[in-house]
């Protein structure tokens, strides 16, 4: 199951364990659990605190994997084959179980350890989604740490009949105690928060005491990032907040645009971003979304969403940009049912089933290349009478069979059944026709809005279409604040551009910190 190269790698990691870890497992005559018994054992022969047993277990899942801690009862559950992005979510789990340390913040351990409360948690997955790991791995560490706590991560593509049974359309999907608990990207304080409000109110009470900042960062994307190393190499006291590192490139897959990196793929890249940032004396905010802007004593004043406040002399402004939804009727009902905006994310959740893509962009043509390899058929619905994306793709998506390209097409309406999606409506721009696919899944793929709804109460002057409108120093119209990447009024949105951007807003508030300094003293002279 493990080739050798995985299994010296494994070995050197397991050396550090400390306690006995059971791998319990649930199989029936598929072929994947065979694969399942297969990484049990090459788990098992990699250290001697790993033991093979059968799960007594008569209504486990099958097949399953359970990452049991016979010391401290608890349970870790992988529900299908833990492979592709979720094979590190596994060999965390080992780890954990079998003593070694949890990277998550001491705070976080400490109030895991305070719940008191049972909590069965089961989150649905896909094995190429690379937003669920994120979320499978705060779950386990969870689990790893309160044996109140047990966690199941659940293989949708596997357990077809569930998805069905429980109408999951979108990865992750997260129940609590058999109940709905949420949808998509979730991180360790997001889940505790929601799970133990007095938490949050502790969090908020502490970010409030923090120290003004010379330069406070709104955003943790590539703009983001880029803004706060530059920021710290000036020797600026700098703080960044961030409601998820990385921002939109962390939903993509592929990225070959990059200049000098051949090829990469998001989640890599984010974490490089974030591991540079690190290097510097950053003061990283995670999972706080910004909630208004306001002028301060001696600068500006950044409320977030959990009602603390962060103090800066300066701001950079860099809070990106969200899928653009296409507004018509049926979408926001059947969101998640059946309309998704990340194909590697839900795409295998629709394997042998017709699905449509909206948009002729490259991330467009993109996802319907990447769904070809999973569904029946993929229809690409462009609005206009050409494709905008790059002839590369438009030539490879030409040859495959699955694919179907439909120009002049606009989106009318989505139907469903109640439940999920079952076609959309469209119109023919050029004849008037109305027309209909059937369909069980649509995937929106038009563009970006930026996130910056939280500055329309502001005194910040944003474009009609909601933009930080900025100069060629990333000034915006109030001093001392500085907009970045994908959330402003620059032309083109591209991850190199964003990078730029952000390294130019902080050269500019830099500038503007000297500037300000100089007139301070010199009106002090004054006086």
């Amino acid at each position: 199951m493990l080739d050798n190269n995985i299994k010296n790698q494994l070995k050197s990691h397991f050396e550090s364990l400390t306690q006995p870890v059971e791998l319990l497992i649930a199989l029936d005559d598929s072929k994947k659990s065979a694969e399942v018994e297969s990484l049990a054992n090459d788990l098992a022969s990699l250290s001697d605190k790993f033991t093979v047993v059968s799960n007594p277990d008569s209504s486990a899942r099958r097949p399953s994997m359970v990452v049991h801690s016979p010391e401290k009862n608890t349970h870790i559950t992988f529900a299908g084959v833990p492979m592709g992005h979720e094979f590190t979510s596994l060999v965390l789990a080992l780890l954990h179980t079998g003593g070694h340390a949890s990277k998550a913040k001491s705070e976080d351990i400490e109030q895991i350890e305070s719940l008191n409360q049972e909590l069965n948690f089961e989150v649905y997955i896909s094995l190429s989604c690379q937003t669920c790991p994120q979320v499978v791995q705060a779950l386990n560490t969870m689990a790893a740490t309160n044996s109140k706590i047990k966690a199941t991560m659940i293989d949708g593509a596997l357990f077809q009949d569930e998805v069905e049974e429980r109408n999951i359309l979108a990865v992750p999907a997260v129940y609590l105690n058999g109940e709905p608990f949420s949808q998509g990207a979730l991180s360790l304080t997001d889940i505790l928060n929601k799970v133990d409000t007095k938490g949050a109110a502790k969090q908020a009470a502490a970010l409030s005491e923090k120290d003004e900042f010379d330069v406070l960062v709104v955003g943790g994307g590539p703009a983001g990032a880029s803004a706060a190393i530059y920021s710290a190499r000036k020797g600026l006291n700098t703080g960044i907040v961030a409601d998820r590192f990385g921002g939109q490139v962390a939903d993509t897959l592929a990225i070959e645009n990059f200049i000098s990196i051949k090829a990469t793929e998001g989640p890599k890249l984010v974490a490089q971003l974030e591991e540079h940032v690190k290097e510097y004396d950053v003061d990283v905010m995670h999972n706080q979304r910004a909630a208004g802007l306001g002028r301060g004593s001696n600068g500006y004043e950044i409320t977030l969403e959990n009602g603390a406040t962060l103090k800066a002399k300066s701001l950079v402004l860099a809070t990106g940009a969200r899928w653009r939804e296409m507004n018509v009727p049926g979408e926001q009902e059947y969101r998640g049912h059946g309309v998704a905006y990340c194909p590697h994310c839900d795409g295998p959740l629709f394997k042998g089933k017709p699905v449509a893509v909206i948009g002729g962009g490259n991330s467009g043509i993109e996802a319907a290349i990447d769904l070809a390899n999973i569904v029946e058929h993929v229809t690409v619905l462009e609005f206009a009478d050409t494709l905008r994306a790059d002839e590369v793709l438009i030539r490879k998506a030409n040859s495959l069979s699955n694919i179907t390209i439909i120009k002049n097409a606009q989106t009318t309406e989505v139907v469903g059944d109640g439940k999920k999606v079952t076609g959309l409506n469209y119109t023919d721009r050029v004849t008037g026709e109305e027309k209909s696919l059937a369909l069980a899944g649509i995937f929106v793929q038009i563009g970006l809005i930026p996130n910056t709804e939280w500055l329309k109460e502001s005194d910040l002057t944003l474009s009609k279409f909601g933009e930080i409108e900025i100069d060629a120093k990333g000034a915006t119209s109030l001093p001392g604040v500085y907009g970045a990447g994908d959330a402003t009024n620059t032309p083109f949105k591209q991850i190199i551009i964003a990078m730029g951007s952000g390294a130019t807003a902080s050269l500019g508030a830099f500038d503007y910190l000297i500037r300000h300094s100089e007139q301070s003293n010199q009106d002090q002279n004054a006086a």
